[in-house]
């Protein structure tokens, strides 16, 4: 099989996620047909999603690691194939706000789609993770507003995650969204903060967005939606 490395592949839209359409639309195995690693959210906004080597992860509002089936639903997801031959970059002690500044400053990419990959041990890693929500489903910003948080110091595991440029505020986050998953699997979550002890970074161009909507939802087709309200959404469920 030859797979396309300057490609990122996007199922729904963070913006679909901000009325409330948690709705799973695309199964864990067809995803799994577009990327072998990404991150995303499970049906129902139910936690976070990282994949690793073509395995599917979801960290609990509870702070569980579950390993998804092929058949679970997922609303909203970003996945790539993970180029072999990526250069990599080994980091000492360093914060996230300096790796995230530092990587936009060693290359031209701030308008360009990468993915971002960090392998190592952490200092300190802080996450959160959405509860899931039932239906019928609140808004993004009241299912997002009270989120458990969970840190650990001295952890090893890997980063996974995208930046997306300014332009495509909505379709996805602009700037960074990283999750993490640790060795043991069973800690994780989105990433509010870290700091680096020892670890390897790949950064991985795109050249191709692949934006891949949810054709036969009706709730997502009949949805007005309000760009301005979208964006300041985002900021709060996200930052």
């Amino acid at each position: 099989m030859t797979f396309d490395y300057q490609r990122v592949y996007q199922h729904g839209t963070l913006a679909l996620l901000v009325p409330g359409l948690f709705t799973g639309t695309l199964s864990v195995a067809d995803l799994l047909t577009h990327g072998d690693f990404g991150i995303g959210t499970a049906h129902g906004l139910a936690g976070e999603m990282i994949i690793l080597d073509g395995q599917a992860y979801q960290v609990t509002g509870e702070g569980q690691v579950n390993q998804l089936a092929p058949t679970d639903m997922v609303p909203f997801a970003t996945v790539h194939f993970q180029a072999p031959e990526l250069p990599n970059q080994t980091l000492g002690t360093v914060t996230k706000a300096e790796l995230e500044a530092q990587t936009l400053a060693q290359q031209p990419l701030k308008n360009l789609f990468f993915a971002v990959k960090v392998t190592g041990r952490f200092k300190k890693m802080h996450t959160r993770a959405v509860e899931a929500q039932q239906e019928p489903y609140p808004n993004l910003t009241d299912a997002t507003r009270v989120q458990p948080e969970f840190e650990q110091d001295g952890v090893t595991g890997t980063l996974v995650g995208y930046y997306a440029p300014t332009l495509y505020q909505g379709a996805a986050v602009a700037g960074y969204h990283v999750h993490f998953l640790n060795t043991a699997h069973d800690f994780g979550g989105h990433v509010l903060d870290y700091v680096i002890e020892d670890a390897q970074l790949t950064v991985q161009p795109f050249e191709t967005f692949e934006q891949h909507f949810p054709s036969q939802d009706t709730d997502f087709l009949n949805s007005d939606f309000d760009l301005k309200a979208i964006n300041a959404d985002i900021e709060e469920a996200e930052h």
